[in-house]
């Protein structure tokens, strides 16, 4: 029986390491179509997704994927009828683990920065880092917040991930990609 729970970010970020631009929304330039359909395939693959609460508000979860999502409006770890909610300050995430994933199993995290800073202390097996090399967001939602003074792969190198391959994503459209494990 395989208990280990694997973290597994997933992001696209600027060239400055930011998620959102200055409003807190995703700018056009940080979509592409060939990101979506790996971050899609990735949520799929995952037994569970983690997710801000913010987040959850703004996408729906039209294909019904088990959801845990970060808040502090929660109590502990409930289970609401769109999924469960859980207050990192008063529940860990071994209880978490334990009480949802008891078998093990991939978490797809998706975001946003709080959520992002969380899973990086609790440690990520993996990180999907996709980059748009032609996008800028000045003032922007870094992905974490030590962004703000560290670039991205610096933080993930910290953290114990190392860098695979760099590849284009879609090259046409300056998109990069990199898997960082741990």
């Amino acid at each position: 029986m395989n208990s280990r729970v694997e973290l597994i970010g997933l992001a696209i970020v600027s060239v400055d390491d930011c998620i959102a631009d200055a409003r807190g929304a995703m700018p056009d330039g940080l979509r592409n179509e060939a990101d979506w359909a790996h971050f899609q395939n990735e949520l799929d693959r995952a037994d569970l997704t983690l997710l801000g609460r913010i987040g959850h508000e703004r996408h729906p979860n039209t294909k019904k994927r088990h959801r845990l999502i970060v808040s502090s409006a929660a109590r502990g770890l409930e289970l609401r009828p769109d999924g469960w909610w859980w207050d990192p300050a008063t529940t860990s995430w071994d209880e978490v683990k334990d009480r949802l994933m008891p078998r093990g199993g991939r978490v797809a995290v998706p975001g946003g920065r709080r959520v992002f800073d969380l899973c990086l202390a609790l440690g990520y097996a993996e990180f999907h880092l996709s980059r748009a090399e032609r996008c800028l967001l000045p003032g922007g939602t870094k992905l974490f917040t030590a962004c703000q003074m560290t670039p991205a792969e610096e933080l993930l190198s910290g953290a114990g991930l190392k860098a695979g391959p760099r590849s284009w994503l879609d090259e046409a459209a300056g998109v990069s990609f990199c898997v960082w494990r741990s």
